[in-house]
């Protein structure tokens, strides 16, 4: 076998993982219940609050094959904790500051698996991106437009996760400003 993930440099990981945008996989939501399912009770002393969020949670949008999660944890959780967890539980860490944290799930040393997770936790109440998911859900057009974006950007970026995701911010910005101000005018806030 090849060498580990955690052995590889940055653009041999973006190599072995480009960027795919593929047609929307009626899959995914089911996925996401199954992975928040199990969240849920691997972190149940932390009390987490699980969301699925990004393109694979809105129907119909064209997405990468990865199925994200929004964990929100009170500001009682310990994080080493969730961290060592999460951890123990297969997951690999991507990322860690003093308010986030995020984790993968199915990436190996021979590419993609089946089933592909990245795992975001925030304190709770930080969580834009359901915002961001309710909007595009309630605004067909606007999530034609963000896939028409991602799209565009796929030639110059397949190999640039961070390029990639950098090049989408304005877009997605914009978009959460005015779901924000929507929710705020109808006093609403995002399931």
């Amino acid at each position: 076998m090849g060498r580990r993930l955690e052995q590889m440099s940055l653009q041999e990981l973006w190599e072995l993982f480009p960027i795919e945008i593929v047609a929307y996989r009626p899959e995914w939501p089911e996925w996401a219940h199954q992975e928040m399912s199990f969240l849920s009770e691997l972190l149940a002393d932390c009390s987490p609050v699980i969301h699925h969020i990004g393109s694979t949670a809105v129907p119909g949008l064209a997405a990468k094959p990865i199925v994200d999660i929004l964990v929100g944890l009170p500001g009682f959780a310990d994080r080493e904790w969730v961290r060592k967890t999460m951890e123990d539980a297969g997951y690999i860490c991507m990322a860690l500051s003093p308010r986030t944290m995020s984790f993968n799930k199915g990436y190996t040393p021979d590419g993609y698996a089946r089933k592909v997770f990245h795992i975001h936790f925030r304190l709770l109440g930080d969580n834009d991106e359901l915002y961001f998911r309710d909007y595009l859900r309630a605004h067909p057009d606007i999530a034609r437009e963000y896939a028409i974006l991602k799209l565009s950007l796929l030639p110059r970026f397949r190999h640039d996760r961070d390029g990639y995701t950098s090049a989408k911010s304005g877009f997605i910005n914009r978009i959460t400003r005015i779901a924000v101000s929507e929710a705020n005018r109808q006093d609403h806030l995002p399931e």
